[in-house]
């Protein structure tokens, strides 16, 4: 079995331009595809639609924040502008929790007439699905927008396993209170059964092993920032009996490379 994660940022960069991150979550052969950062334009482009009709899944999309979108032609070098953690991106605006600064507002306003729509979470497969529903990680006071975890109970050659999805905080927001749910959330989960936990965690691996103790890596690789990563803050976590057989990061256009683990029971220790 295939799982894979793959932050698409919406489908456009820090100025707004248009990527291949949906292409490249097309290309990359899941059975499971977790998917953070996904837009659905109130009128189109709806990206978790495109996805399942593309690779005959189905599954979840959970809203997270109301949005804007802007689709911008040009953009200096880089893959978003130096400041932008500070001063905010170019392509995406969110509003719902906290007003745009004076300078957003200008700069909203002069580049055309913005897309609105959702982004949020999802979680799409082509294994039998037995249960899929979101868990609210509620908004930490810092964020702009809220989170969630999707939790599915999936099969695999007739067995039943749990996925679960996540897009996590910064650790700078206070994600640590929303693993401390999440950590609740599994272990309440029926503890025969085989678990996957998998998404963008905003979390370096030894700190994480921390936070989510009783997980093991499936998956090494670097993947962010896509163009020089350093850093693995995107992960595919096992608990029970699973074993890897290999994995990968791959540049796909979007902040994050897009992780990848081939995975399968491992029946000497089940």
């Amino acid at each position: 079995m295939r799982v894979a994660s793959f932050n698409l940022h919406a489908g456009i960069d820090g100025w707004g331009r248009p990527t291949r991150a949906l292409d490249h979550a097309s290309q990359l052969g899941a059975d499971v595809l977790v998917c953070p950062e996904l837009w659905r334009g109130d009128e189109g482009p709806d990206q978790f639609g495109e996805l399942c009709e593309r690779l005959a899944m189905k599954g979840l999309f959970v809203p997270l924040a109301r949005g804007e979108r802007v689709i911008a032609s040009s953009g200096r070098r880089g893959w978003l502008p130096w400041l932008a953690h500070f001063t905010g991106e170019h392509g995406l605006y969110f509003q719902e929790h906290r007003e745009l600064t004076k300078r957003q507002r200008a700069r909203r306003s002069s580049q055309g007439v913005p897309e609105s729509g959702a982004w949020g979470l999802g979680l799409l497969t082509s294994l039998p699905i037995e249960q899929i529903h979101a868990e609210p990680l509620g908004r930490l006071s810092k964020e702009k927008v809220n989170r969630a975890v999707v939790v599915a109970r999936l099969s695999l050659d007739g067995r039943p396993f749990y996925l679960l999805g996540v897009h996590g905080a910064h650790l700078s927001h206070g994600s640590f209170r929303q693993y401390r749910q999440l950590n609740a959330l599994a272990s309440a989960l029926e503890p025969a059964l085989p678990t996957i936990l998998a998404g963008d965690f905003n979390c370096w691996r030894p700190l994480l092993r921390i936070l989510l103790p009783g997980w093991r890596t499936l998956v090494r690789a670097r993947t962010w920032p896509a163009r020089f990563p350093h850093s693995q803050i995107d992960h595919i976590l096992g608990r029970g009996p699973w074993k890897g057989r290999g994995g990968s990061a791959t540049d796909g256009g979007s902040d994050h490379l897009a992780l990848v683990a081939d995975v399968e029971w491992d029946h000497a220790a089940a």
